[in-house]
Order: C-alpha cells, then sequence, then structure tokens
C-alpha cells in the first residue's frame, strides 16, 4: 500500500511513517517546513519528502492519506482530498488499527514523563530479550530512534492525552487500548484544546475503560487528578507508586532501593537524578514486570539506561561552563528538571534558559506557578517574543535574578556574558529555540580570553 502523510515531520507522525515504511509500505509525505533532524531520518529509511501542501501531491496517486493533527480544515490538499472524497484516517486511528491491534500494547500516560517512563520500559523490555517494538516523542539513548517494528508481540507507545485530528478530537490514546497502562501524573496542560482539568479527566477516564480486565493499570498514588479518574470506575487491577502502598523507592549511601510492598527487590545505581525519575523508574518497573521482566533484571536495566534526547543532555562545554537542552516547559517540569540538574552540579550555580513555547506557555496559563519554578537557578534569562503576557512583570518576584528579553542574539549574549567557569546552563524549551545551544556555545568559547 501507498501511504501519503500529512504532517509528516512532527515527533510522533515521523514515528508512524518509520513504521509504515518497516510494515511493507511505500511511504512518502509532506510537511509545512522539512528540515532535520527529521527529514534526515525519514530519507534514511527511504520516504520522500515533499515541502508545503500544494494538491498537486494527488498525482502520487496514495492509496490511503494519514492526517497529522497540525492540519486543519483550509489546508489546500486537505481540502482537496475532502472534496474527492479520497480515503483517510488520523495517525493514532492507523497506528490502533494497523500496528497495535495484535500487540500486547504497554502505554504510558501523563502530564509529565512521558517520554522518559516509555524509554526506559523499553530499555527495560529489551535487556529482558523481549525485542519490543515502540514509539516515543523522543529518542532513547540507548536506542537512537524513536520508533521501530519487531515481530514479537511486545510494543511500548507514549500515550499522549492531546486531541487525535481536526476530525476526531478524542484523546490520541483513547485509539492504543493497552494491555498495561502507567498513568504517571495528571495536571492541567494544553490550555488550547482543554478548558480545565477536569475535562483533562474526562479524557483519562475514557482511557482507563480501554484497559482490559486481565490487563494492569500502574498508577501514582500522589496525583488527586488520577485518584479522581479511578473514582469514576476501573475495571482491571492496580498497582501502586509515589505513595505508602505497592512501589517504593529510597535513596541510600549506595543507590535507590527498591521496594514492593515492603519486600526489597534490589538496588538501582545509576546517575539519573531526581525524585520524578526515581518515580518514572518504579513506574518502568512495574509495568515491564506484567509482562514477565522480573523487578531484579528491571533494575539491573535501568543501571545501563543512557536517557533521552532533549532530557538534561548536555550538550556541549565551552569556557568552563555546561551547556544543557531540555524539554521542560510546564512550571512543574522546569521545577522537576532544576531539581535533578542540582542533585548532578552539587553547589555549582545554575543558570536557566527558558523559552515559555508551548501554546498552554503562550497564552499565559501557567504564568503564575512559573517564579516558583525557576526559584532554583541562580539566575533566569527569559526569551518572551511573541507572548500574550509580561514576562517582566510575571517574573518581577526572582528579583534582579531574573532577565527578560525579546531578541535571541541579546539574551544569548547576556548568557556568555553572566557565565564563569563551572557554570552550569539549562536551556529549556519544547521547541529548536532558534538553535540557542549551538550558538551559546560559539558565545562562550569566544569569550574565553586567549592563552
Amino acid at each position: 500500500m501507498h501511504i501519503h502523510i500529512l504532517g509528516i515531520c512532527g515527533a510522533f507522525m515521523g514515528g508512524v511513517a518509520v513504521l509504515a515504511k518497516q510494515a511493507g509500505h511505500r511511504v512518502t509525505g509532506c510537511d509545512a517546513n522539512v528540515y532535520p533532524p527529521m527529514s534526515t531520518q525519514l530519507r534514511a529509511q527511504g520516504i520522500d519528502l515533499i515541502e508545503g501542501y500544494d494538491p498537486a501531491q494527488l498525482r502520487l496517486t496514495p492509496d490511503l492519506f494519514i492526517v497529522g493533527n497540525v492540519v486543519s480544515r483550509g489546508n489546500p490538499l486537505m481540502e482537496e482530498i475532502l472534496n474527492r472524497g479520497l480515503p483517510y484516517l488520523s495517525g493514532p486511528q492507523w497506528l490502533g488499527e494497523h500496528i497495535l491491534r495484535d500487540k500486547w500494547v504497554l502505554a504510558v500516560a501523563g502530564t509529565h514523563g512521558k517520554t522518559t517512563t516509555a524509554a526506559m520500559l523499553t530499555w527495560i523490555l529489551e535487556y529482558g530479550q523481549l525485542q519490543p517494538g515502540f514509539l516515543i516523542g523522543g529518542v532513547p539513548l540507548n536506542f537512537d530512534e524513536s520508533a521501530r517494528l519487531t515481530p514479537l508481540p511486545f510494543f511500548v507507545v507514549e500515550a499522549d492525552e492531546y486531541d487525535t485530528a481536526f476530525f476526531d478530537k478524542r484523546a490520541k490514546f483513547v485509539h492504543y487500548r493497552p494491555r498495561t497502562a502507567i498513568l504517571n501524573n495528571l495536571e492541567y496542560d494544553h490550555a488550547d484544546i482543554f478548558p480545565d482539568l477536569a475535562a483533562i479527566e474526562t479524557q483519562f477516564h475514557h482511557f482507563v475503560r480501554t484497559v482490559p480486565g486481565n490487563g494492569l493499570i500502574v498508577v501514582n498514588d500522589a496525583e488527586a487528578g488520577l485518584a479522581r479518574v479511578l473514582q469514576r470506575g476501573c475495571w482491571t487491577p492496580l498497582e501502586h507508586f509515589g505513595g505508602d502502598r505497592g512501589w517504593h523507592a529510597e535513596e541510600t549511601g549506595d543507590g535507590v532501593s527498591i521496594h514492593l510492598d515492603g519486600t526489597p527487590q534490589g538496588v538501582l545505581r545509576w546517575d539519573t537524578p531526581g525524585a520524578h525519575n526515581r518515580n518514572n523508574a518504579l513506574a518502568a518497573i512495574a509495568a515491564a514486570r506484567h509482562a514477565g521482566v522480573p523487578a531484579a533484571v528491571a533494575i539491573e536495566a535501568l543501571g545501563r539506561f543512557r536517557g533521552v534526547k532533549r532530557r538534561l543532555e548536555v550538550r556541549g562545554v565551552a569556557g568552563g561552563v555546561t551547556v544543557y537542552d531540555d524539554f521542560a516547559h510546564h512550571p512543574t517540569a522546569i521545577r522537576a528538571t532544576l531539581e535533578g540538574l542540582r542533585h548532578r552540579a552539587g553547589a555549582a550555580r545554575i543558570l536557566a534558559v527558558l523559552e515559555p513555547r508551548s501554546n498552554t506557555m503562550k497564552q499565559g496559563v501557567m504564568k503564575a506557578a512559573l517564579p516558583d519554578s525557576l526559584r532554583g537557578a541562580a539566575r533566569v534569562f527569559c526569551y518572551a517574543a511573541d507572548l500574550a503576557w509580561d514576562a517582566a512583570a510575571v517574573l518581577r518576584p526572582l528579583g534582579a535574578k531574573a532577565e527578560v528579553f525579546d531578541d535571541l542574539a541579546r539574551l544569548i549574549a547576556a548568557v556568555a556574558g553572566a557565565a564563569r567557569p563551572g557554570d552550569q546552563v539549562l536551556v529549556m524549551s519544547n521547541g529548536g529555540f532558534g538553535g540557542i545551544h549551538d550558538r551559546l556555545l560559539a558565545a562562550l568559547q569566544a569569550a574565553v580570553p586567549p592563552k
């Protein structure tokens, strides 16, 4: 079958393209902007890409169009598909019907930590010789790819609550029908499509309804929103973490001691910092155990977990200053990322560089929580171009340590001027941030006095 994908360069749709290609289909695709690294990865798979949405692409005569949720009514190619009555599906629906239907699906849901937890779970299954397929919204460093199809039954998917397509406003994850589901956490997000937290809880309730009675839901006990979701109905056995029952992790001088119902399971020795990552690990261990990987093997596997691109990823060192890249953009994630870096960096100064780029952050829905989430940084540099709110006013509680810029070059110069050897610069954005990492490293290197 020839499949043509609209919006192919997004992380999810790019993964769908790779899976379709590995399933034996001819795959082509288009997007508004076709650029590396996704374009490079797709072309390496033999997938032809077209920039833009010209209706002339119909001359390719594909058998099916898969439509990403970046496509809306008024898109010229989509309008012609509709006018001609040509067959189309959303990415999640195609994935559910053509890749996941006969699989043991392990789905990782939650406001935060989906990518990291899914990467942990996938690596545990791989280490346990279960050779899972996967589709993750980032690149696990143990695999160097975001999607893979294998002949074995296990498949890990990052289960997003964002809507499916312009013609299907349900959450993506209702299409996946997992046997094992992780509910990591639940907070208000995606203000562009959800009016309040209750609306998101309803989508999670629908997701819970799809998990069979002989499956398993692994749930974070510390999350009130998830408790409300389960109170609305649950037909599946539960395992708990994050609270006083079920799975528990405790930092010791020897590592992280893992317990299940008070019984020691092993000691995790790793360099992945932060309480949020300990919870991610517990969820992954519990889900993998349901698929048949003993906890001791899972703990051993996580000792060799290398992390995920754009999650506290070191982009380089220049002038004695280390520059990190992280996807954090929600205040809770920002705070957790800063805490994790503090654990790793010890007493070193942390300079936080933030681009509030998500639709929720651009609208200012979470702005009141930003100052407190950034208090762990010695200096804060905020890029405020295209915001609907006054970032300088919002960050005023941080005093002189916070600066706001609407010009990226000026921000880079300010960070390079403020940094000194030993500092840790944490860049946080869910986008490319204008190539800031390489530009900042160059500026830091240029600031080093010649010997």
